[in-house]
């Protein structure tokens, strides 16, 4: 393991059936104002809403509501909630929902004290917070973006078409606590779902398909992948199955806390690829990633060829005797796509709405990342995406 790094991850998780008990707990920590942030509304249909606020109220605490984030949060629903925020002088920004309103509330916690606009200074300069960050509490209803332990936050400029995550250095962002209950994952579509265990899937890959030394992190890395595909094939036969719910529930947190990373360049560009079709086509994120992934990698994969046969080995069980290298590789991404396929995901970003005229457009909107197997030139980038069509 030849990278070196420092690790810390602060985040306090509490995990199984009824972890939503621990919430009185978490909140004697903080100051009487509390604002919650939800999305569209299912918390309400499914009880959790009513949990939450009997609890806020048995807690003598002064909420404020941020209702609405959608599942792409935008730059103009962050500075509404800014002025919210501000208005309650928040002491805690609790966050109940999935990755988009846990990514909202972090985004949303280096902004409240912040005197200056918020997109520029974070999402356009890439700086860090130099204010007060009000402390982020998350009470997750949906797996997939590992956003509950993270420092990561995606916003998107509608107007501007673009879609840019930033993960902050301080731990700061980090939640001070995230609740994860599976059974709250329950009541979510088996699209949703699907999405999500993508989602997971390549916040994995992003990380593994780097570096070239026998590193810690890549057999982590693998056990991980190899946790979900069983546990994705178990909830798609049964959707209320909690072993498997609760697999995948835990394994999209360790897939992005940042700990598979340690020792890795890590790569990126599948993200980076599918949050720009998102911004044009504001599709759900785990599909973007999905309609682009087999482009990107059967493009890298001569540059990462033996980490991709390793992938076809250690993953997906591919049998290498009497074959070469890359027709190891390629079988291991025949066997990734007819994964892909069983699950039913999106594998063509025509699908989600994106068309030849957008293309170029897209490609502009593609931030380039380099701890890859290949830098991507915009020529490379255009290729991708109309393959991906």
């Amino acid at each position: 393991m030849l990278g070196e790094f420092s690790y810390c991850n602060p985040t306090k998780l509490h995990f199984g059936k009824g972890a939503l008990r621990f919430l009185p707990s978490e909140l004697a920590k903080y100051g009487k104002s509390v604002v919650l942030i939800y999305g569209g509304g299912s918390i309400k249909k499914n009880g959790i809403y009513e949990q939450v606020i009997e609890i806020l109220n048995k807690s003598g605490k002064t909420v404020t509501e941020i209702a609405g984030v959608m599942p792409n949060p935008t730059r103009k629903k962050l500075e509404e909630g800014i002025e919210i925020a501000r208005r309650a002088n928040a002491d805690l920004l609790l966050a109940v929902g999935g990755g988009s309103v846990c990514d909202y509330a972090k985004a949303l916690s280096v902004s409240v004290h912040c005197k200056e606009d918020a997109w520029e200074k974070y999402y356009l300069r890439f700086e860090e917070p130099s204010c007060e960050i009000v402390p982020v509490g998350c009470v997750l209803t949906m797996a997939g973006t590992g956003s509950e332990m993270n420092a990561g936050a995606v916003i998107t400029d509608s107007d501007a078409k673009l879609k840019i995550g930033h993960v902050f250095a301080s731990e700061s962002v980090m939640p001070r606590f995230s609740l994860l209950d599976p059974t709250f994952t329950m009541s979510l579509p088996r699209y949703q779902m699907v999405a999500g265990i993508y989602d997971i899937f390549n916040h994995i890959c992003e990380q593994y398909f780097s570096g070239e030394d026998d590193n810690t992190s890549d057999y982590i890395a693998e056990g991980l992948m190899r946790s979900l595909l069983h546990s994705s094939r178990a909830a798609i036969k049964d959707m209320h199955d909690y072993e498997a719910r609760s697999n995948i529930m835990w394994t999209a947190t360790w897939a992005l806390n940042t700990l598979i990373a340690c020792g890795k360049s890590t790569d990126w560009m599948v993200h980076m690829l599918g949050q720009a079709v998102g911004a044009y086509t504001d599709a759900t994120h785990g599909m973007t990633l999905a309609a682009v992934s087999l482009p990107y990698y059967r493009h890298i994969m001569p540059y990462g060829l033996e980490k991709f046969k390793r992938f076809a080995v250690n993953v997906w069980d591919i049998d290498q005797a009497g074959k070469s290298d890359e027709q190891v590789a390629k079988e291991g991404l025949a066997a990734m796509e007819k994964w892909m396929n069983e699950l039913g995901l999106v594998t063509k970003i025509s699908s989600l709405g994106a068309n030849e005229e957008m293309i170029e457009g897209i490609a502009d909107a593609v931030l380039v990342m380099k701890g890859g197997y290949k830098v991507l030139d915009r020529g490379e980038i255009v290729e991708i995406l109309k393959e991906s069509l």
